[in-house]
C-alpha cells in the first residue's frame, strides 16, 4: 500500500480515498488527479485493498477499483469491501466490455457509480466529490440517529430508574461499563451496546413492585413470581421490537446471556461482540455491588469460563486493578451529579428510592430533595466519579 498527500499539525484531516488496480500506471494517474483533494492510498490487488480496509474500516470515505484484476475481480473486491467497511462509498472503473456487469453491480447496491475507461480527469474528480458527499450524508444521518435514539432511551430509562428503582437501578452502571469497554475494544456499534445495557431490564416493568424488589434483593421468589421473572426477557423483546432501528440492540439482548452456553441459553446464530461486552459489564456490576474490589471482581470472573478472554483483558485495563476508589459519605443536600451511589438510597421506613450503582443526575437530586428533610436515610455513601477513572 502506498499513500500520497499529508496533513500538517493544526490542519484538518483530509478525506481518504483508496484506489485499487493491478496496473501501477493507472494508480499513478488516479493519484495525480485526486491528491489535491484527498489523501490517496493505493493497493495493487483486491486482497491488498481488503487488508487496508479491514485494518481501519472507518478511515476511508471512497474506494475506487478497477473491474478486471487477476485473482479477485473488482466486483468481488467491492462486494467484500461493502462488508468490511460498510460506510465507504464504492466507485468502479470499467471498460466498455464490462458495462453490463458494472450496471448489474450498481443495481444490486454494491456501487455508488461506475466510470468507463479511459476516464476524463474532471469526470473522475466529480464522481469522487459526489461519492464524498454521499459518505458525509450517511455519516451525518448515522450520528443523528445514534444521538436521537441514545438520548431518547437515556431519558426514558432515567425516569424508569426513579419510578421503579428495583428494576432499573443498575442500568446506569451497566451502561457506563459496557460503553467504556465497547469503545476501548474499538466496536463500531458501541452506542448499540450502551442502549442495550440501559434497556436490558425494560421487561421488568411488568413485574409487581414487591416482586421486583425481591428479585433485586436476591430474596426467594414464589413459584408464581419465578414464572413472571422468566417472562421478563420475552417482554423486553416485545417492547424493543416496536422501536425502529434497534435491530442490533435487540440482537445483543437476545444473545448476551448465551455467550457461554453455561446457563442453558442457546443462540440461534453468531453472537455479536456487543453481547460479549454486555455480559462482562453486567456480571462485573453485580460483583461490584457486593462491595468487592476491582481485583476481587475480576479474579472471580477470570475463574469462570463464561467470557471472551480478549475482551476481559481489555476490560481489566478499563476498570483497573488498583485499590478501590474512596467512598464518601454525604447528605442529600451535598449530593451532586458526578457521583454514583454505593448503597441503596432508602427512606427512614426502608422503602427503596434509588438502587445502588445509579449515577447521580439532576433529576435524582430533585427527587430526593422533594421528599423533605429527614425523609431519606443519611448519610448517603457515594463514589465521586473522578476517583474512579
Amino acid at each position: 500500500m502506498t499513500r500520497t498527500g499529508s496533513s500538517f499539525p493544526g490542519e484538518s484531516a483530509r478525506p481518504r480515498v483508496l484506489c485499487v488496480d493491478d496496473d501501477s500506471a493507472v494508480l499513478g494517474g488516479l493519484r495525480d488527479v485526486l491528491y489535491r483533494s484527498f489523501d490517496v492510498y493505493t493497493a495493487a490487488s483486491g486482497l491488498e485493498g481488503l487488508e487496508v480496509l479491514r485494518r481501519d474500516p472507518d478511515a476511508f470515505a471512497v474506494v475506487v477499483s478497477d473491474m478486471r484484476m487477476p485473482g479477485m475481480s473488482g466486483s468481488e473486491f467491492l462486494r467484500a469491501a461493502r462488508v468490511s467497511a460498510p460506510d465507504v462509498v464504492r466507485v468502479m472503473l470499467t471498460g466498455h466490455a464490462d458495462i453490463q456487469a458494472a450496471a448489474h453491480a450498481v443495481n444490486h447496491g454494491q456501487l455508488f457509480r461506475f466510470l468507463t475507461k479511459p476516464c476524463d480527469a474532471q469526470e473522475l474528480m466529480r464522481a469522487c466529490a459526489a461519492a464524498l458527499g454521499q459518505h458525509n450524508l450517511h455519516a451525518a444521518e448515522r450520528v443523528l440517529l445514534e444521538q436521537t435514539v441514545h438520548g431518547s432511551v437515556d431519558a426514558l430509562v432515567e425516569v424508569l430508574a426513579l419510578t421503579s428503582p428495583a428494576a432499573f437501578g443498575r442500568g446506569g452502571r451497566h451502561k457506563e461499563l459496557a460503553g467504556r469497554l465497547a469503545r476501548a475494544a474499538g466496536l463500531r456499534n458501541w452506542w448499540e451496546v450502551e442502549v442495550a445495557a440501559m434497556l436490558a431490564h425494560v421487561g421488568a416493568v411488568a413485574l409487581p413492585p414487591v416482586t421486583a424488589e425481591k428479585l433485586y434483593a436476591g430474596s426467594e421468589l414464589t413459584a408464581k413470581e419465578a414464572a413472571m421473572v422468566r417472562r421478563v426477557p420475552a417482554v423486553t423483546r416485545q417492547l424493543i421490537s416496536k422501536i425502529p432501528r434497534l435491530d442490533g440492540v435487540l440482537r445483543i439482548l437476545e444473545t448476551y446471556r448465551a455467550t457461554s452456553g453455561a446457563e442453558g441459553d442457546v443462540s440461534p446464530g453468531p453472537i455479536p461482540a456487543g453481547a460479549h461486552v454486555l455480559r462482562i459489564a453486567v456480571d462485573y456490576a453485580e460483583l461490584e455491588a457486593q462491595h468487592s474490589s476491582a481485583s476481587v471482581a475480576l479474579g472471580a470472573m477470570r475463574s469462570r469460563d463464561l467470557y471472551d478472554r480478549g475482551l476481559l483483558d481489555i476490560f481489566s485495563s478499563v476498570v483497573g486493578v488498583s485499590a478501590a476508589p474512596r467512598v464518601h459519605e454525604v447528605s442529600v443536600e451535598e449530593l451532586t451529579p458526578g457521583m454514583t451511589l454505593v448503597d441503596d438510597a432508602r427512606t427512614r421506613t426502608d422503602q427503596l428510592l434509588v438502587a445502588s450503582g445509579q449515577p447521580v443526575t439532576e433529576r435524582l437530586v430533585e427527587l430526593l430533595a422533594n421528599l423533605g428533610p429527614g425523609q431519606v436515610r443519611e448519610p448517603l455513601r457515594v463514589f465521586k466519579d473522578a476517583d474512579r477513572r
